[in-house]
């Protein structure tokens, strides 16, 4: 397993790099097949907010999912320390639900009220300013950051879909359902629940027929 240790704005001790070593090989225990550990130290020098003036994150590439923790503190050791619990913590979830959840029940429903359609909003005498952001029609000057992300999708089962959320430390997961190719996303409800959400895209797909 190698493991890379890099810097931005800072430089790496040979001691700092030992140590990341010494404590990675622990995870071996919990992640089998890892082919490399990426271990990236980045300096802010936030003077105001010491506990965020350096992050450490840590990656596993393996043949499986991509696993990733960060964590941030006024000292490099103690963020890495802090990103390697949150690392071994997302990887003994990950196992646990494997455990725990042996079967998935195949239709997996949002509870009542979850989502809520929003009223349309009433029509006013003055129009306010229409603009085009990323695509969209954006009403008014309110403070509005879009950025766009584009990532290549692999179908997934949804067990597969729930190892990739955990894996990475998120609360939900975007993918594309290997059954139906259905458009889905996983989310974390609470301790070891979990919802889904399936778009259906067969009404639009006949529209532009």
């Amino acid at each position: 397993m190698d493991v890379l240790v890099t810097g931005r704005h800072c430089q790496i001790p040979d001691e700092f790099r030992a140590r990341v070593e010494e404590k990675i090989a622990s995870i071996e225990k919990l992640k089998d097949r890892v082919i490399r550990v990426e271990v990236q130290v980045s300096a802010y020098g936030y003077k105001r907010q010491p506990d965020q003036s350096t992050r450490v994150e840590i990656t596993l590439r393996s043949r499986g999912p991509v696993v990733r923790a960060e964590a941030s503190a006024d000292d490099k050791t103690v963020a890495f320390d802090h990103a390697l619990d949150r690392l071994k913590s997302q990887l003994r979830r990950a196992s646990d639900r494997r455990k725990t959840h042996r079967g998935l029940r195949e239709n997996v429903s949002l509870a009542d009220g979850e989502l809520v359609a929003g009223a349309a909003p009433a029509a006013e005498d003055v129009r306010p300013e229409i603009r085009k952001i990323a695509g969209l029609e954006i009403q008014g000057d309110g403070p509005l950051v879009v950025r766009e992300k584009y990532f290549p999708a692999v179908p997934l089962t949804l067990a597969q879909a729930l190892d990739e959320m955990e894996l990475v430390g998120h609360d939900f997961f975007l993918y594309v359902d290997a059954e139906t190719g259905a458009p889905s996303a996983v989310y974390r409800r609470r301790a070891y629940d979990y919802g889904v959400i399936h778009l259906s895209v067969e009404g639009v797909e006949e529209a532009s027929a």
